[in-house]
């Protein structure tokens, strides 16, 4: 069972009584999580946008989004090498499916970056063996847990939770994590690339069919927008060691991590694109240091969306408990 809350917190605001009563509040969240998270009974989107800011810097987000970071980048030379090996056993011509789905990513990831992680995958590509493919793939799983096992402490710290959890389990359940998650991120992916293949099709095929493949080049970044938040949904449900776990099929947070990540992404292209001293300035140092501020970002973006819905969720129960309906 899941239990045992933190009961020395940081106060947000200056009173005697605050921190008891803030355990309450964390206590209640808890055990009793909203049934509807985009219900905020009475609480002002203001109040929880200034409860969302006051908890960036009171639990660190920032600076455990580097930890993110550095275990997104010690995990994605290894998944790469791990891929490159099983397409490379499988067969040569998957190869370019596998091109069309780091593409894909690519439409993200600065330019800069996304040649480093292309080149790795061609270097790899011709050098598959089975012993490879195995201990590549371990490896990849196990150093991309790495990252899944730093997003369970954070929203520990946000959900002010203990981890009770012993060690090998709270290990193996962020490795089978890390395989669902990235299983819905491909999946998103080939949704992606599906979408484009159906509508080129359409377009050779058939005359005057552009609008039909804009709804379906549409449809399909809808759909693998939500196998996205999904993703966020897997990490929020999962990682926090709460008492009692409400499953929420669609949050704020999420959505809030959702377009966080691609604007942020799309402003960091722009920004390198016009002021790209990087290369100039590191050498051949600059993609990696550019790779890294996209996991900085996309680690960030992961840690907001729960520092969101846990807010609102806080926001609810002091109201709930202020009215007197939650103490049963």
């Amino acid at each position: 069972m899941r239990e045992e809350l933190i009961v020395e917190i940081s106060p947000r605001e200056s009173s005697e009584a605050k921190p008891g009563r803030d355990h309450a509040v964390w206590a209640y969240v808890s055990q009793n999580p909203v049934s509807s998270i985009w219900d905020l009974q009475g609480v002002s989107l203001k109040e929880v946008v200034k409860r969302t800011w006051t908890g960036i810097d009171e639990d660190n987000l920032l600076g455990r989004a580097s930890q993110l970071a550095y275990s997104f980048f010690s995990a994605i030379f290894p998944a790469l090498i791990a891929m490159s090996s099983l397409i490379g056993l499988v067969a040569k011509s998957s190869s370019k499916i596998y091109l069309e789905l780091l593409g894909r990513i690519g439409h993200l990831l600065p330019p800069a970056a996304f040649s480093l992680v292309l080149q790795t995958f061609q270097s790899t590509t011709n050098a598959s063996t089975v012993g490879k493919v195995s201990i590549g793939l371990l490896v990849a799983v196990f150093s991309a847990s790495i990252g899944v096992s730093a997003i369970q402490d954070t929203l520990n710290t946000v959900y002010r939770v203990r981890e009770t959890r012993p060690f090998w389990r709270a290990r193996i359940e962020a490795m089978g994590l890390t395989i669902l998650v990235g299983a819905v991120v491909i999946s998103a992916l080939l949704t992606l690339s599906g979408g484009d293949f159906g509508a080129n099709w359409l377009e050779h095929r058939f005359y005057g069919s552009y609008v039909l493949s804009v709804i379906l080049r549409t449809s399909a970044w809808v759909c693998a927008s939500l196998l996205m938040v999904l993703a966020f949904e897997l990490l929020y449900y999962f990682c926090p060691d709460v008492h009692n776990s409400k499953w929420h099929s669609f949050s704020p947070g999420a959505l809030v991590a959702l377009l966080g990540w691609v604007s942020g992404s799309l402003a960091l292209r722009v920004y390198l694109h016009w002021f790209n001293t990087y290369p100039a300035t590191y050498g051949s140092l600059g993609a990696v240091i550019i790779l890294l501020l996209w996991f900085y970002l996309t680690g960030l973006m992961i840690l907001l969306g729960g520092e969101v819905n846990s807010e609102i969720e806080r926001a609810v129960a002091e109201r709930t408990l202020a009215d007197g309906t939650g103490n049963h």
